[in-house]
């Protein structure tokens, strides 16, 4: 998956060198072979994990934390702690004392280290922690931080009444400007020039997406590919773009909607050229208060944060990065009794501009990304020491050539795709035939993440209510087919390397069902009436014909006309075909791939069509999760710390509600929303686990998520070119290898 909010790479102490290899000289770079960057290098607006990375490699996180994800509280001092048997001692920033008071609110008291200072001299203060905490609270902020969800006191008064000017034009719906104080009139008229120069591009965009994915059913020019997509009787991306226009009544932000590789709203943006920042700031139109109460400088190098209520997640999300003040926004702006923090409320121009060039007070300093290359110098002034090796290398390479580049010598680290092949491959790679060798050394960790299924319950549903027992059983028809399927396709991919889950949550969580707890249950082993499909004496072949017959039950409860053990007809809002993308190259390399196609095989024997589409360009699928217009498809979630469920499965509020990419299923359940929001409020390890599995069976009563597997990840590296004694131990999915990068050396 390439969106996830946290890539942690793993690897593990292993001793001895191979001698003979070329010594390194100071000036020699430590090479990581890395994916594809999208340069969003930002601590703010990064997106994918390889950015998130560059970005971290430049920062320093407000507190540390230990190997098993635990918060130092004493950070200035450091703690020792013992993992494995070993004693390790951790520094961070900042220390931090939380206060629980009788009247249910929460003190976070933060002491800000006064010796820290960015990669360019300027010292830390507790000044720049408070610009960020500003930032990611900003009514325009739009990345990918839910820090704006906590419970701060003052938070919903100060991110009130504030809205895009994006939005707030194309709400106009192009109905003629009227004079008022959100937009100007060459704004107004800037803006839909725009769309009429951007909108014959994204119905193209469409057109594309069709005649690269869609030529088996029919997309084999331009009027057949806007037939497919629902619109006939266009030949140019004008006349298409009208009649996308047209069916939105000129509703820019509903056409939205209708997206194959990049939303109309990024379009129109880069028409707008060096202005369009301008029209992703934020401007005051109702209530909205001039600063946060709840964030309060205390003193020179100390703040007081103040929750309204107990959050268990807060404690992560004060880890977020310290950013510079007077590197991404305007020192001459910050006047803390004045509440000016940095910028102009809703106007985060300056952070924007600096998405490409992070800058911090991390290890390393980032020196350019030129022809596929992050450069990086070491940070002399980095506060746990200076780093031993000074250059360091991000290299972007396929996925393919990722373990090829080690043996070479084009890389000295990595991360493959950690399957069969790659263990075979590595294994012969190493002349004594073993993972850890002569040539290659394999750390192996638990995936910090796991995969799954999704469908979308807006579009696999019956009628219009899409909570509704015949939706959930059209949903469970379909998942107790795929999930038979599950070990049979994760054991062909990757062999012992992954395991099949059974509840929508990585086995590194402590929030993890057992085996062992009470009413731990295989996913979508029951039929309608809640008997148990199999039994332990079946054959494989006995369980797909078994779970066939109770995917028919399940049809049949939803509504679909079964005649002779076949599916003849479809209720209303249903259908007889839906369609699974898989992010799989366009040769079925993927984890699900097997899975998917053996249910479909099976699903086609009872008049039930799954469609199977494998995606050459993994970004389609984004595209189409953002766009709502994918049935089902086949992912993966990046796991943190905290098993907080707001992101993916909350739809209380607007306040909180997940979004973006995240929310794709379109769960939407009071109950669970309850339940989420328990275990929010609760600091108690057990109580919230034991809330946390409710959630997870009422998600998994949905059926709009199948879980699949939990993997292992492996970082590999060249045991002739790095000093494996210097490379963090003891790695966990929380302590990656980048963990303690300072002390990182090449073979001398």
């Amino acid at each position: 998956m390439k969106k996830i909010f946290a890539l942690v790479l793993a690897a593990a102490l292993c001793l001895g060198i191979a001698a003979g290899c070329t010594p390194a000289t100071k000036e020699t770079p430590l090479v990581v072979g890395y994916n594809e960057f999208s340069s969003k290098f930002s601590p703010f607006f990064s997106e994918t994990a390889y950015d998130r990375d560059v970005a971290d490699m430049t920062g320093i996180g407000l507190l540390a934390g230990d190997r098993t994800a635990a918060i130092i509280y004493k950070g200035i001092e450091g703690e020792t702690i013992k993992y494995n048997g070993t004693d390790y001692t951790y520094y961070g920033p900042a220390d931090l004392v939380i206060t629980q008071n009788d009247d249910g609110t929460v003190y976070y008291d933060f002491t800000l280290r006064e010796d820290i200072v960015f990669s360019d001299g300027t010292p830390v203060t507790i000044d720049d922690v408070i610009f960020t905490m500003y930032t990611l609270c900003d009514p325009s902020f739009d990345g990918s931080s839910t820090f704006y969800s906590l419970p701060i006191k003052g938070l919903i008064e100060y991110r009130a009444g504030m809205d895009s000017v994006y939005n707030f034009i194309a709400a106009t719906k192009r109905a003629g400007y009227t004079a008022n104080d959100v937009f100007t009139e060459a704004q107004y008229n800037a803006f839909w020039e725009a769309v009429d120069k951007a909108g014959p591009k994204f119905a193209q965009s469409i057109v594309d997406f069709c005649l690269a994915n869609y030529a088996s059913y029919g997309a084999v020019d331009f009027a057949t590919s806007a037939a497919l997509w629902g619109y006939e009787g266009v030949s140019t991306p004008e006349e298409f773009w009208a009649k996308i226009a047209a069916a939105y009544e000129n509703d820019v932000k509903a056409a939205e909607k209708e997206v194959a590789s990049d939303s109309l709203a990024s379009f129109v943006l880069a028409e707008l050229g060096e202005d369009a920042g301008t029209y992703q700031n934020a401007v005051k139109v109702g209530e909205s208060a001039d600063n946060i109460s709840g964030i309060i400088k205390t003193g020179k190098n100390t703040l007081r944060v103040i929750l309204t209520e107990v959050d268990a997640t807060a404690i992560y999300q004060f880890s977020t990065t310290i950013a510079p003040l007077h590197y991404y926004g305007d020192a001459s702006k910050y006047d803390y009794e004045n509440n000016k923090f940095g910028f102009d409320k809703g106007n985060l121009s300056i952070a924007r501009s600096k998405t490409t060039q992070p800058m911090g007070a991390g290890p390393y300093k980032f020196v350019k990304f030129e022809n596929g290359v992050v450069y990086f110098e070491a940070n002399e002034k980095y506060f746990k020491g200076a780093p031993k090796t000074k250059y360091i290398q991000f290299r972007e390479g396929t996925e393919k050539d990722k373990l090829n580049a080690v043996v070479t010598g084009t890389s000295d680290i990595t991360d493959p795709t950690f399957n069969k092949d790659t263990v075979k491959a590595i294994k012969q790679a190493n002349p004594n035939g073993t993972l850890n060798g002569e040539k290659i050394d394999t750390n192996m960790v638990n995936n910090l993440g796991y995969g799954y299924v999704g469908m979308n319950a807006n579009r696999v549903k019956v009628g219009d209510d899409k909570g509704s027992a015949a939706s959930k059983n059209l949903r469970k028809a379909i998942a107790t087919v795929i999930a038979v399927y599950r070990e049979l396709s994760v054991d062909s991919y990757y062999g012992e390397l992954a395991s099949v889950i059974n509840y929508p949550i990585s086995d590194t969580s402590w929030a993890a069902p057992q085996k062992t707890d009470a009413g731990y249950k295989v996913a979508f082993s029951v039929d309608v009436n809640g008997n148990d499909i199999y039994t332990s004496t079946m054959t494989d072949e006995e369980k797909y014909s078994a779970a066939l017959q109770a995917a028919l039950g399940f049809f049949a409860a939803a509504g679909y006309t079964v005649e002779d053990g076949k599916l003849t007809a479809a209720p209303m809002g249903a259908k007889l075909d839906y369609e699974c993308l898989l992010p799989a190259d366009g040769i079925g390399d993927h984890p699900a791939f097997k899975m998917m196609t053996e249910a479909s095989n099976a699903l086609k024997t009872i008049g039930f069509n799954l469609i199977v589409t494998d995606l050459a360009n993994s970004d389609d699928l984004w595209t189409k999760l953002n766009a709502k217009q994918a049935d089902m498809w086949a992912a993966a979630w990046g796991a943190s710390a905290d098993p907080d469920m707001v992101q993916i499965y909350f739809s209380g509020n607007e306040t909180m509600a997940a979004g973006k990419d995240n929310y794709r299923y379109d769960i939407d359940d009071q109950e669970l929303n309850t339940l989420i929001l328990a275990a929010r409020k609760s600091l108690d390890q057990s109580y919230r686990k034991t809330i946390y599995k409710q959630c997870l069976d009422i998600i998994v009563d949905w059926a709009c998520e199948i879980p699949t597997y939990q993997r292992v990840n492996a970082v590999i590296f060249s045991t002739e070119r790095v000093n494996l004694a210097t490379v963090t131990p003891d790695i966990t999915p929380f302590f990656g290898w980048m963990g303690e990068i300072q002390n990182t050396e090449l073979v001398k």
